[in-house]
C-alpha cells in the first residue's frame, strides 16, 4: 500500500514510519510537510492512503482534501478531536488522536483494508478474483498477519474472541461483533451469538450443526434466518 505523510511536524512523520515499518505491505512514497507539497506531489503521483494532519501553515488539512476530484484513502492524525465529524462527511477512514498508539494506528490500517475489499466486491461481483485480503490481529504481544481465506470461523470467549484457521488458533481481545465487522460481513455469517464462520469453508449443514473442516459450530435458534439465506 502506497502511502503520503502530510504533516507539518518532524516527530509525526517519524512516529508513522515507525509503525508503518513493522508492516510488510506499507510503502512510503514522500513525507510532505505542508499541503501544498503534497499538491504538487500528487499531480504527478498516486498513492493508496494519506496520513494527513489538520492544522498546518497556508492550507489546512481538511481545505486539501476538498480540492481533491478523486482523493485516496484519508487517516487524519491530528491533536484536535472537534473537528471528527467534518473528517467523516468528507469519507476519512478513521481520525487518530495524537498521541496513538500502535494498537489504534493498525486498527486504522484494517479499516482501510477492509474499505479497499468491500470496494472490489460493490464495483464488480463477477470475474476477477481480488489479491488476498488480510488483517492483523494482536495475540499478546504479537501482531500477527493472518489471510482470511485461511480463517474458518470464528468463537466467543468471555472478554476474547478465538480465531480459528486452518493452521492454528489466534485469541485476540475484542469482542466478536468487532471481530465480524474487521473480518467482512459477505464472507463471514454469524450462526450463534458466540460463533461466526467462513461462508467459504462451510462442508455441510445438518440439522442445526454447521461442518467445517474437522469442526461442528452450533447454530442458535435465533439465526436460522442466516442459514436459510444462506441455502436459498
Amino acid at each position: 500500500m502506497k502511502y503520503l505523510i502530510i504533516d507539518d511536524e518532524h516527530i509525526a512523520h517519524k512516529i508513522i514510519m515507525e509503525y508503518c515499518e513493522m508492516l510488510p505491505h506499507m510503502k512510503l512514497q514522500k513525507n510532505c510537510y505542508s499541503a501544498l507539497e503534497a499538491l504538487e506531489y500528487l499531480s504527478t503521483h498516486k498513492v493508496d492512503l494519506i496520513f494527513l494532519d489538520l492544522n498546518m501553515p497556508k492550507l489546512k488539512g481538511f481545505e486539501f482534501l476538498k480540492t481533491l476530484a478523486t482523493p485516496p484513502k484519508v487517516i487524519v492524525t491530528t491533536a484536535y478531536s472537534e473537528f471528527a465529524i467534518d473528517g467523516y462527511e468528507l469519507n476519512v477512514i478513521d481520525y487518530l488522536l495524537k498521541p496513538f498508539s500502535f494498537e489504534r494506528f493498525l486498527k486504522a490500517i484494517n479499516k482501510v483494508i477492509s474499505s479497499n475489499t468491500s470496494g472490489i466486491r460493490k464495483e464488480s461481483k463477477e470475474a476477477i478474483k481480488p489479491k488476498k485480503k488480510h488483517v492483523f490481529l494482536k495475540q499478546n504481544n504479537s501482531h500477527i498477519q493472518v489471510d482470511l481465506d485461511n480463517i474458518l470461523f470464528i468463537e466467543a470467549s468471555g472478554n476474547y474472541t478465538k480465531v480459528i484457521t486452518r493452521n492454528n488458533t489466534i485469541s485476540i481481545r475484542e469482542k466478536i461483533s468487532d471481530t465480524i465487522q474487521l473480518l467482512s460481513d459477505n464472507d463471514f455469517l454469524q450462526v450463534h451469538k458466540s460463533f461466526a464462520v467462513s461462508k467459504n469453508h462451510i462442508i455441510r449443514v445438518e440439522g442445526n450443526r454447521i461442518y467445517i473442516g474437522d469442526h461442528i459450530v452450533p447454530i442458535g435458534k435465533l439465526y436460522k434466518t442466516n442459514i436459510n439465506q444462506l441455502l436459498k
